[in-house]
C-alpha cells in the first residue's frame, strides 16, 4: 500500500473522472507524492452507479459514444472490460410520441414535424459556422434566436417535445439560454461518431473509472486502498499564498501542499461550500458565476409488470405536453435488463429543480398521472421510485455545465485559468466536449500537464502557458488524445 506524504506536492480535490485523470497524469509523470480528497464515500463523482431492485442503474453518466473518426478512450475501456452496452435506438420516435391527453400522434404527422426539426437543426449548424467564421468573438446568439431566423419556432406540444429531444435532452437547458456558436456543432458526435451506446452492466459505468484508478492507486480486487486517496473528506477552505496551499476539511483535518487542483463542479464553485482565502480575483469569480450548471435528472420506477410497448423500435417514447419539459423523455430497459420492469423518465432544467424539491410520493403521483394518460387507468402502481437530487446535493449542485448565451470564449479561458497555486479542472473547463464524461477525462489530463510544465519550468507558472489564443478562440482541440 502506497503511503501518503505528510506534505504532498499536489492535492487534488475531487475523485471524479477529472480528478482521477489529473492524479494519474501527475503520477505517470513521476509526481507521485499526491493526495486526493473526496467528499463522498466512493470515487466517481457524477459517474454514480447504484443498485435498484436488484439491478445496477446509472444516476449520472450512462452512454459511451463510438464509431467516429477519433477513438473514444471511454468507449475503448468499456470494450476492454467487456461491459454490456446497447446501441440506443433513437430512430423510433416517429411512432412513439403521445399526446397530452393520451393516444399516439399519427406517424405521418410526427414524420413531418421531425423533417422540419431536422432542417431547422441544419440551419442552426450552418448559422453557427457563419458566426464562427466572422472572426468576431462577440458574435453569438442563442439557439432560439437561430430558430427564429429560420422562421420555425416550436410552439405546439408536438413541436416542443421534438425540439426538447434535439436540444434540452443534450444540453439540459432550453434553446433560449444556450449559446449557438459554442454548442453547435456538437463535437462529441463529430469526433466520436453517432453510435450512442447505453451502458447497462452489473459493474456499472463507474467500473471504467475504477479501471483507470487501479492503474496508479494501490488496490485489492475492485477496492482502492491507497492512502493517497481519502474518502469522506469535505473540503471547506483553501488558503493559498506564493509559498503553498493549505486545505481544511469539515472534520477539522488540515493538509499542506505546494499546489492544489480543484476538480469540483462549476456548480460547487458557485456555492459557498469551499471558501478561498484570500478571495479569488474578480475576473475568476465572474468567469465562474456567469457559467451555467444545468440539471439533468433520470427518475427510475420499478413496476410489478410491464404495460408499455417493448420489442424493436420501442425503446424511447415521448410525452408531448403544453408545458415544455413536463416528463418528456421516457425509456424502458427491456432490452438491457429483460424482465426488470423498470422505466425511467428524464427531466431537466427548472422542471428538474421543481421536481426534486418535492417528496417522492408527490413525484410518483405526477408521473402516474402522465403514464395513465399514455397507457390508461388500469396500469399498476410502481413498487419503488428512485429520484436523484443533483441540484440539492451540495457536492454537485447540478448534473453538468452548459454554455450560456453571452459567455465569451475568452471568458471560458479564464474559467479554467489557474490562480496562483490553485489549478482548476472538470468537464466545465474542456469546451470541446462540454458536459460529457469525455470532457472531464481530457480536462484532468490537460490541467495536470499544465501543472507539470510549471513544476519543471517556473516560467510556466504564471497561468498563461496555454495554447495560442487563436487556436483556443477557434474552438480547436488543444489536446490530441492520440499524442
Amino acid at each position: 500500500m502506497t503511503s501518503a506524504s505528510p506534505s504532498p506536492t499536489v492535492i487534488i480535490i475531487g475523485a471524479g473522472m477529472s480528478g482521477i485523470l489529473a492524479a494519474k497524469t501527475l503520477h505517470d509523470s513521476g509526481i507521485q507524492d499526491i493526495l486526493i480528497l473526496e467528499a463522498n464515500s466512493k470515487i466517481g463523482g457524477r459517474i454514480h452507479s447504484v443498485q435498484f431492485r436488484g439491478h445496477t442503474v446509472e444516476l449520472g453518466a450512462n452512454w459511451v459514444i463510438g464509431g467516429g473518426p477519433r477513438s473514444n478512450h471511454l468507449y475503448e475501456i468499456a470494450g476492454k472490460l467487456n461491459l454490456k452496452t446497447y446501441l440506443s435506438d433513437y430512430g423510433n420516435i416517429s411512432a412513439n410520441i403521445y399526446k397530452q391527453e393520451g393516444g399516439l400522434y399519427p406517424k405521418q404527422v410526427v414524420s413531418a414535424a421531425l423533417e422540419v426539426a431536422e432542417t431547422r437543426d441544419q440551419f442552426c449548424t450552418s448559422f453557427s459556422a457563419r458566426l464562427s467564421a466572422s472572426g468576431h468573438n462577440h458574435d453569438d446568439v442563442s439557439i432560439l434566436v437561430s430558430q427564429r431566423l429560420f422562421k420555425e419556432v416550436p410552439t405546439t406540444p408536438l413541436d416542443m417535445v421534438i425540439d426538447y429531444f434535439y436540444n434540452d435532452y443534450e444540453d439540459a437547458e432550453p434553446p433560449r439560454v444556450t449559446s449557438l456558436k459554442n454548442t453547435i456543432p456538437r463535437y462529441e458526435f463529430l469526433d466520436f461518431g453517432d453510435q450512442t451506446y447505453f451502458l447497462a452492466d452489473s459493474r456499472g459505468f463507474e467500473s471504467i473509472l475504477i479501471y483507470i484508478a487501479k492503474q496508479f492507486l494501490s488496490h485489492k480486487h475492485e477496492v482502492i486502498r491507497d492512502q493517497r486517496l481519502k474518502l469522506n473528506k469535505v473540503v471547506r477552505e483553501i488558503n493559498y499564498s506564493k509559498n503553498g496551499v493549505q486545505v481544511k476539511t469539515e472534520d477539522g483535518s488540515m493538509y499542506q501542499a505546494k499546489y492544489v487542483i480543484v476538480s469540483v463542479s462549476v456548480g460547487v464553485l458557485q456555492s459557498d461550500l469551499i471558501v478561498f482565502k484570500p478571495h479569488l480575483p474578480q475576473w475568476k469569480t465572474q468567469a465562474i458565476y456567469e457559467f451555467d450548471m444545468a440539471v439533468y435528472t433520470k427518475i427510475f420506477l420499478k413496476f410489478p409488470s410491464k404495460f408499455w410497448p417493448s420489442g424493436p423500435e420501442t425503446e424511447f417514447f415521448l410525452y408531448a405536453h403544453e408545458k415544455r419539459g413536463y416528463y418528456p423523455i421516457w425509456q424502458h430497459l427491456e432490452t438491457e435488463l429483460p424482465g426488470s420492469n423498470i422505466l425511467f423518465v428524464t427531466v431537466t432544467d427548472e422542471e428538474a429543480k421543481r421536481i426534486e424539491q418535492q417528496p417522492d410520493i408527490k413525484i410518483q403521483e405526477e408521473i402516474m398521472d402522465v403514464l395513465k394518460k399514455m397507457f390508461g387507468n388500469d396500469i399498476p402502481e410502481p413498487e419503488e421510485i428512485l429520484v436523484p437530487r443533483w441540484w440539492s446535493n451540495r457536492f454537485f449542485k447540478g448534473s453538468f455545465s452548459n454554455w450560456p448565451i453571452g459567455y465569451s470564449q475568452r471568458r471560458h479561458m479564464q474559467l479554467k485559468e489557474p490562480v496562483g497555486r490553485i489549478y482548476f479542472c472538470g468537464e466545465h473547463t474542456y469546451s470541446r466536449y462540454l458536459g460529457y464524461a469525455d470532457a472531464a477525462y481530457f480536462a484532468g489530463i490537460e490541467t495536470a500537464n499544465h501543472l507539470i510544465k510549471c513544476l519543471k519550468h517556473e516560467k510556466y507558472c504564471n497561468g498563461h502557458d496555454r495554447h495560442s489564443t487563436k487556436d483556443r478562440l477557434n474552438n480547436e482541440d488543444p489536446y490530441d488524445p492520440d499524442v
